[in-house]
């Protein structure tokens, strides 16, 4: 049994919880260092070390925090609460529809404290944030929908069980995801509300105002998420949890290609193109295996 498997069957949800809680953003900031260690040498650069993120967050946390306005860190605290109890909530096998409902929830609160302060960076963020949520936001709906479809549940621990390759009923409800994942990795071409490259006119974009340990609650939160997204490729090919591994590691891999290789889209192409690609590929693919599943 692999510890995987070994999480997944284990009974005890407290002890799952503090598992998740104190190595999701382990895992999460080591991805990140493996991201900008291999964009560096994309980049004909040495890069960071691979710990540079841990080094960057807990640097932040012993800087003065800069408050612009009250409802700022209020928010930024909602993003991650909201954050950490969406992954909780997954990694526990517990309803996926309200996984995805949380994990929107934590969006909007990190929308809001872009528009908590007064920078015209952090709105016109603040603003491609929302744009991007009303992008992703239908085909991460149809990602749950299809799972139920071939699973007959919500729940991630029986999706995370279940026999069959979900990957085999869902190509395109998966091709669609890998999609929208861009988006929620902000990567480009889909970097619109921040970056952390120089290519994007925005560079910090909607974190363009928070600072010390506000900026480093973000960074966690977002490592929170990175581990939840690829959890959520683990589903596709839970049936076997060596695959289901290696997807997700050869998936960030060519999401780090991409990010390298393309320039940004602007909002007007992001949103068309990813309501067209949930509507050929998440949208068809149900449809068909809608009419495929009747007797």
């Amino acid at each position: 049994m692999t510890p995987i498997d070994y999480f997944i069957h284990l009974d005890n949800i407290y002890l799952k919880a503090v598992i998740y809680v104190v190595l999701a953003p382990i895992l999460g900031g080591l991805l990140a260092g493996v991201d900008r260690k291999i964009s560096a040498r994309m980049q004909g650069r040495i890069g960071p070390p691979i710990l540079q993120p841990f080094y960057d967050v807990f640097k932040l946390f012993s800087k003065e925090k800069i408050i612009v306005n009250k409802f700022q860190n209020f928010n930024v605290i909602l993003f991650f609460v909201f954050m950490v109890f969406t992954g909780s909530l997954f990694f526990l096998g517990g309803d996926l529809l309200l996984v995805i409902f949380a994990l929107t929830l934590a969006g909007v609160f990190f929308a809001l404290a872009g528009f908590s302060v007064n920078s015209p960076y952090c709105h016109i963020g603040a603003e491609r944030e929302l744009i991007q949520m009303m992008s992703y936001d239908p085909m991460i709906i149809l990602v749950a929908v299809g799972m139920y479809q071939v699973t007959g549940t919500f729940r991630v621990d029986a999706i995370a069980m279940y026999d069959g390759p979900l990957i085999l009923y869902l190509p395109g409800v998966f091709l669609g995801y890998l999609h929208v994942l861009t988006i929620k990795l902000r990567k480009s071409p889909f970097d619109l509300a921040m970056s952390a490259h120089a290519h994007q006119e925005l560079v910090s974009g909607l974190k363009t105002e928070f600072s010390g340990t506000t900026l480093a609650l973000i960074e966690i939160g977002h490592w929170y998420e990175n581990v939840l997204l690829l959890g959520i490729i683990y589903l596709f090919f839970a049936f076997n949890s060596f695959l289901g591994v290696a997807a997700m590691l050869v998936l960030y891999f060519f999401e780090i290609i991409i990010d390298n290789t393309y320039a940004r889209f602007k909002w007007e192409l992001t949103f068309k193109s990813t309501w067209l690609v949930t509507a050929l590929f998440g949208a068809a693919n149900i449809i068909i295996l809608y009419y495929a599943m009747q007797p």
